[in-house]
């Protein structure tokens, strides 16, 4: 008989299969068979506007003429950014920009380098 998987969200080793689908019982928690207790939450890939897989550390350029809020001012397309830093929000990279100071970017208006 094979072992079923504790339930990922109470961790109860009473789970149950129906129908394709794994149930607990405590919590009523469901989940496919289809995911295993093994798989991991794939990691988020960010990407240019030309489609490079981007990294933290990586210089990218500005590809068009960008107006900042609040302050005024415009970041002007092909200006460089060194050391940028991804992070999981609405503006995916931060970094520091030369005669603007730090800023959040869109990976949609930069291109790797």
């Amino acid at each position: 008989m094979n072992a079923l998987p504790p339930c990922p969200q109470c961790h109860s080793g009473f789970t149950y299969e129906d129908a394709g689908m794994y149930i607990c019982p405590e919590c009523a928690h469901e989940w496919s068979t289809q995911m295993s207790a093994a798989s991991e939450p794939t990691a988020k890939v960010y990407r240019d506007s030309a489609g490079n897989v981007l990294h933290d550390g990586d210089t990218v350029t500005v590809i068009k003429d960008l107006k900042l809020k609040g302050g005024g001012g415009v970041v002007k397309m092909g200006t460089k950014v060194k050391n940028i830093r991804l992070v999981d929000a609405d503006h995916d990279i931060d970094c520091k920009i030369e005669g603007f100071g730090a800023m959040s970017l869109k990976t949609e208006f930069v291109r790797k380098v």
